[in-house]
């Protein structure tokens, strides 16, 4: 999957209301760099959010997001 085909669909899952982690950007669409995809997005222009969240392993991770308007 090229990156503008993951930046496509991470955008998509975005825009429908859901968050996303990097192990989920890694499951549903095979990207390793799910910070990176974040950064192309931004930097075309779009409002996605992110916080920094601690899993029950105590590993820490980032978490994105866009507020969407229902």
């Amino acid at each position: 999957m090229t990156t503008d085909s993951q930046n496509r669909k991470i955008l998509a899952y975005l825009k429908a209301g859901k968050r996303i982690t990097p192990l989920k950007a890694l499951q549903l669409f095979g990207s390793f760099r799910l910070g990176a995809r974040i950064y192309d997005l931004r930097k075309l222009g779009h409002e996605i959010e992110s916080r920094i969240v601690q899993g029950a392993n105590g590993k820490r991770f980032a978490e994105y997001w866009m507020e969407v308007e229902k």
